[in-house]
């Protein structure tokens, strides 16, 4: 169900595109109305508007909707210049090549991660896990590593919004579970992901802080249950470290977002 937010009429246009995203398909009107807050004349009217400006499009013989051409060429202009992808890019190939396994690349999405980049290893592994999705950041190593480096008082607010919902026996479920994995991976600089989210996924990952400590991503090096163990996983943590690094002094000119709430400083 959409969510109305505050933010008056583009506030609630965005609801509709997230609503018509989350699907993952083309999407027929009656599937929005049954999910959607808004009442049928409303609801209508923004997908008619949002369809004008090309930010959705339809197809008459299959009567759908799905994402327009005009918001691709915005997402990818996000993609361009919001997200660590593009100066991370030669680094992530230059990794993946290294260990051979799957390496991925996050950033905070308010609470969420979301994967910027991925590159499979050289015998594929079906995941969760691709560029542009988003998952929970309590049971993914990329994401604990960046909630453990933020300050305490945005760490505090992005917690609280963790659903901590058991997807596996090793899902963390509890806030005070999250608070000690996350004292233990500020202690070690690491972390790793234990079939937390999914079943025979295992990860290590690495944190991407700037000079000052503000969190920028996070690499990971993902493999499986099948292929080799926490062990093997952490004899990547040396290549991890330096490879976070370069993609740091990459970023120096790069206008990151700022998930932290103190003040912004440079790299």
């Amino acid at each position: 169900m959409a969510r109305v937010t505050g933010d008056g009429t583009v506030g609630k246009a965005l609801e509709v595109l997230d609503q018509v995203a989350a699907f993952g398909r083309p999407v027929r009107f009656g599937e929005l109305l049954a999910e959607s807050s808004f009442p049928k004349p409303t609801l209508y009217r923004f997908v008619q508007t949002l369809t004008n400006q090309q930010m959705l499009a339809y197809d008459p013989e299959r009567q759908t909707y799905s994402p327009g051409v005009r918001l691709v060429r915005l997402a990818h202009a996000a993609w361009e210049q919001s997200t660590l992808a593009p100066v991370a890019r030669p680094h992530v190939d230059a990794l993946s090549k290294a260990v051979g396994e799957t390496v991925h690349l996050a950033q905070l999405d308010n609470a969420q991660v979301l994967y910027i980049d991925k590159r499979n290893a050289g015998q594929p592994v079906q995941m969760y896990s691709q560029a542009g999705k988003v998952g929970p950041a309590y049971c993914t190593g990329v994401g604990k590593v960046m909630l453990a480096f933020l300050d305490d008082s945005t760490a505090a607010h992005v917690i609280e919004q963790q659903s901590f919902h058991v997807f596996t026996e090793h899902t963390l479920d509890s806030a005070d579970a999250l608070r000690a994995e996350l004292a233990d991976i500020r202690q070690n600089g690491y972390g790793f992901d234990r079939e937390e989210h999914e079943p025979g996924i295992i990860c290590v990952a690495m944190p991407i802080l700037t000079d000052a400590g503000r969190v920028l991503g996070a690499l990971s090096v993902t493999s499986t249950t099948s292929r080799t163990n926490l062990a093997g996983l952490e004899a990547f943590v040396p290549i991890l470290k330096a490879t976070a690094n370069k993609i740091t002094r990459d970023a120096q000119n790069w206008s990151f977002p700022d998930y932290n709430t103190k003040e912004k400083t440079g790299i």
